[in-house]
Formats: C-alpha cells, structure tokens, sequence
C-alpha cells in the first residue's frame, strides 16, 4: 500500500517522492518540517492524535470517531493536502470504515476547510496509487522540476540545483 506522505509527495514532487521511498530523507533537518511538527504536537492536546493504521497510514487527528484531522502549516501545498486526506478516506472505506469527509486545519491561520470524498474520487485516486507505485519500483530517479518559490524550502534543493 501507499503511505500518506508518498500521496502527499506526489502532489508536490515526484523527485521527492522516488527520494523519501528509496530512503534518501533530508527533511530532520528542515526548518518547516520541524515548524509543521510543533505545531501537530501543540495543537488540540485533548485530542486522539497520530493514529498509526496498519502501519501504512498515519492520521493526524480523529474528533467523535468519525472526523478526520489532517493539520497543517500553511496553505501553500493546498492541493496536495486536499488529496492526502482524501487519500485517507479512501483508505478507510476500503477498510470498511464509513467515512465521507474530513478538515483540513490550518491552526497557525486560524483557518479550517472541509473535504468532501465523493464517488468519482476513488478513480483518481486508484490512478496516483498506480503512477506512485511506478515511481517507487523505478531505478531512475525522475527528472526534477523547473525551480519554483517552492523548491527553495525544500529539503531537497541543494541536492536538486547546487
């Protein structure tokens, strides 16, 4: 199965994503990732969080058994977020579990937005399971993007364009 990072990745970077599954990760030393990760710990402290599934996806938040919480730092990746956690509910539906929407929190913005999971999603998503797991077996590292604002707070840049 795909991990929910990998979903993410897809959506920002496939480089990325063929880095993080073939175990080259730079991102412990990333000052966002660090920023995102106090902010998933300090946040809703009275909450179940960081559920572990089957060792293959990790939700960040569960709220009356029934509503799904993926937090984030910031909108920049807004898409990718939006699939991630679609990604989960598909997830959880294959695994007999009810679920049709989650939120999106964005406690640094004070922001939140709702996800809905609709039929013609699971396609679209069974599509970015198979090109992810393309990537995953390929020998070849994939051919990095044009240089985006994106790119230079990537863990990843210095190895990508240096």
């Amino acid at each position: 199965m795909i991990s929910g990072i990998e979903f993410y990745y897809y959506f920002i970077c496939k480089r990325k994503l063929w880095f993080y599954t073939h175990g080259i990760s730079l991102e412990n030393e990333n000052e966002d990732v660090k920023i995102g990760k106090y902010i998933e710990e300090n946040y809703y402290k009275n909450s179940q969080k960081n559920i572990m599934i089957n060792d293959e996806i990790n939700i960040d938040l569960i709220r009356d058994k029934k509503v799904i919480h993926e937090i984030k730092k910031s909108r920049s990746f807004e898409e990718a977020n939006i699939w991630q956690l679609k990604y989960y509910i598909y997830y959880l539906n294959m695994h007999g579990v009810n679920v049709k929407e989650g939120i999106i929190d964005y406690p640094n913005l004070r922001k939140r937005i709702k996800v809905l999971y609709e039929e013609k999603d699971k396609g679209f998503i069974e599509k970015i399971i198979s090109e992810i797991s393309i990537i995953k077996s390929s020998e070849k590292i994939p051919e990095k993007i044009s240089k985006t604002s994106v790119c230079k707070k990537c863990a990843f840049y210095e190895f990508c364009y240096i």
